[in-house]
């Protein structure tokens, strides 16, 4: 018998610039959580909070996010306005 298809979670790239210069390229965002009248602002929370899991686990303070723009294109970064 053949299995039924799964659902498939398609995930959005998106490189991280952060306020000491460093960066992070391919952070995945769920497309789920993207679009609508926020566009890509919901991703901004998405990414520091996968920020904050992963200073918790290697015990370092997570680092300010200073702009964040789609992987792959070509267009000016995009600051974050601090809330």
């Amino acid at each position: 018998m053949a299995r039924k298809p799964t659902k498939r979670t398609e995930f959005v790239l998106f490189d991280v610039f952060y306020e000491d210069g460093s960066q992070r390229s391919n952070r995945r965002v769920p497309g789920e959580a993207l679009g609508g009248l926020d566009g890509d602002e919901p991703a901004q929370r998405i990414i520091e909070e996968q920020d904050r899991e992963i200073a918790e686990k290697s015990g370092q303070i997570p680092l300010p996010i200073k702009s964040v723009r789609r992987a792959g294109t070509k267009e000016p970064e995009k600051a974050w306005k601090r809330r």
